[in-house]
């Protein structure tokens, strides 16, 4: 309760003093330092020289100024292209902030209630099972009846028991395999619409609201979104979020106008030095694709993410729009999931939530709210201090992901002045 209360005030006392719009202004007016910001260069080139990354881009904002934005390393590691600022990245699991504000645009319109099972609203979901037994040999399975419908509350917190094609339990790769289920990235020529009614019909892993199980919830909520609003996902995205925003380069599909922007995509050879993926993989915004995946589906920039995150500081309001309630990204950036475990953190609707024994552990504050994306991006806003920070390269995998917490401790070192 203690933790509730306290980041109420810090969202409500915080959220009226920041820029409607981002805009561009020196450390020093925003009680950060210069000097110390030059620190991330170092960090990060450091890596760079020693061949652990290609190129990041980076990006902090305070109180809705951007005090640092730089491009390191190159986009290219034989050509020498620099890595511009500018370029777009495949953010995948950081597409599942953006399709958690969707559904709650159409909560905040009475269309449905959070704790409502989703079987209401897509019927191929009632009857829910979970898996009991499990033959590794040729994926077969028996099921017992969960004890409650999935609701939309369990999607959006991960804990409908619903789990990954790909990175999910062994049980769930092996079954959704089979079934030939969607990861929802680099998966561009299916339907929501066939692929979530599939996936209804599979055992879930465990009952709903027991755990929280990283899944193919947000996907299921992106077609959620489509059944709701009478709009594709993509089209409701782009009218209902991306335009009022401003959000210029952010989609599903590229048009082909910017494929050149798409950053390049690298892996690790055996020492764990980076080396160029070869062949189509990660092209696939670069497809006609029909797919339009509210998990892990969108590219994106920098900056046009960090608007994104300035509305939700701003409390949902930008360009002269409001986009949501402050009350409303309140309930988002709370603890959902009562005593369910996440190491550290908790989780809201759409986010992980740093609590008070995770500011203990490193530098945002309680009630900063974060996720990243399977590409090696990540993103966190603070509401106490107004600080945005990302930090985008692309590599998978990668095991040197530990620049994401350092660049974290070089944004807080550089601050001169408390909020």
């Amino acid at each position: 309760m203690k933790y509730l209360y306290s980041i109420v005030f810090i969202f409500l006392l915080h959220y009226t003093t920041f820029s409607q719009t981002l805009g561009v202004g020196t450390p020093e007016s925003q009680g950060m330092s210069t000097q110390r910001l030059q620190r991330i260069d170092k960090a990060v080139n450091d890596y760079i020289d020693k061949s652990y990354l290609s190129g990041v881009v980076v990006l902090v904002a305070r109180n809705g100024k951007i005090v640092y934005h730089k491009g390191l390393g190159y986009d290219d590691i034989e050509t020498k292209k620099a890595m511009d600022k500018d370029a777009v990245f495949r953010i995948a699991s950081q597409t599942k902030a953006i399709t958690s504000v969707a559904v709650m645009m159409l909560y905040e319109e009475g269309k449905f209630l959070l704790d409502d099972p989703i079987s209401k609203y897509i019927p191929s979901f009632r009857n829910p099972t979970v898996l009991d037994k499990f033959n590794p040999k040729d994926s077969s399975y028996t099921t017992v009846p969960a004890k409650r419908e999935i609701t939309i509350r369990d999607l959006l917190t991960h804990t409908s028991g619903i789990s990954y094609a790909g990175i999910g339990t062994r049980e769930a790769i092996a079954i959704y395999a089979k079934n030939n289920i969607p990861g929802g990235v680099d998966t561009p020529f299916y339907t929501l619409e066939d692929a979530i009614n599939r996936l209804a019909k599979l055992p879930l892993i465990h009952n709903p609201g027991e755990k929280f199980t990283y899944g193919l919830n947000t996907d299921v909520l992106g077609y959620f979104v489509e059944v709701m609003s009478g709009m594709s996902f993509d089209a409701f995205l782009q009218e209902r979020i991306f335009k009022p925003i401003g959000m210029k380069d952010t989609y599903f599909y590229l048009p082909e106008s910017k494929f050149s922007r798409l950053a390049g995509l690298y892996t690790e050879d055996k020492n764990k030095k980076v080396m160029k993926v070869t062949g189509d993989y990660g092209n696939y915004s670069k497809k006609k694709g029909t797919y339009f995946s509210g998990g892990g589906g969108l590219v994106s920039t920098v900056t046009d993410y960090a608007m994104f995150l300035q509305m939700l500081l701003n409390g949902g309001k930008y360009n002269g729009q409001q986009l949501l309630s402050p009350v409303i990204i309140n309930m988002m950036i709370h603890n959902q999931i009562g005593d369910i475990k996440l190491g550290n953190k908790k989780f809201g609707l759409g986010f992980a939530l740093t609590t008070e024994a995770e500011a203990a552990r490193l530098t945002p504050s309680e009630g900063t709210f974060d996720w990243g994306g399977a590409y090696s991006t990540a993103y966190w806003a603070d509401p106490k201090e107004g600080i945005i920070g990302m930090i985008m390269t692309q590599k998978i995998p990668n095991s040197y992901a530990d620049i994401g917490e350092k660049f974290k401790v070089m944004v807080y070192q550089a601050i001169t002045k408390l909020n």
